[in-house]
């Protein structure tokens, strides 16, 4: 299943709510590729999703829950990432 919170994080003069799913990423990334998220919205366990798209991802089946539901889902899912175990990520490496 695919969840979402209200837009109610501001960044950049925007609105935001976040995507999770309770299932896998793969899922979650197959349902951000149908509501057109590019990937670089994707941080470590969920979308970043602005205002805009909102109602679209709830037309497409997310169920709106409270914020703190987001991360009890994934907790309870085993798909919480925290920042502190995601690795860093590496620069290139000149050829």
């Amino acid at each position: 299943m695919l969840y979402l919170d209200r837009p109610a994080w501001p960044w950049r003069g925007r609105l935001w709510s976040h995507l999770i799913s309770d299932v896998s990423h793969a899922e979650l990334h197959a349902f951000a590729e149908a509501l057109g998220a590019p990937r670089r919205a994707f941080d470590r366990d969920h979308y970043d999703i602005p205002a805009e798209r909102f109602p679209v991802a709830v037309w497409l089946g997310a169920r709106v829950v409270p914020s703190r539901e987001i991360v009890r889902l994934l907790r309870a899912a085993g798909l919480r990432r925290p920042k502190h175990l995601v690795p860093a990520p590496q620069a290139p490496r000149a050829s």
